[in-house]
């Protein structure tokens, strides 16, 4: 898993251990920015069951300007913290 664009691009994501998170495709990833375009930038963006947190990351490298990371999975949240 990376960050496919933007300031952080090549960046490689934490993913947490076991089988609790699928992390998002990275087809799917680039699929759903290039549909977003510019709209993302300076906008606050809500990731529910975040996994690895892949979309907030690749949101914040193509300029949002805040992203609020949700998920139940402790374990996923210190791994984004990461």
């Amino acid at each position: 898993m990376r960050v496919i664009a933007g300031k952080y691009k090549g960046r490689r994501l934490k993913s947490p251990s076991g089988r609790g998170t699928r992390p998002t495709k990275d087809k799917v990833k680039e699929a759903i920015f290039n549909v977003l375009g510019s709209e993302i930038i300076e906008k606050n963006v809500l990731e529910a069951f975040a996994g690895t947190g892949g979309l907030g990351i690749e949101a914040l490298s193509r300029g949002a300007h805040h992203v609020t990371f949700i998920d139940k999975n402790y374990t996923a949240i210190k791994a984004i913290k990461k």
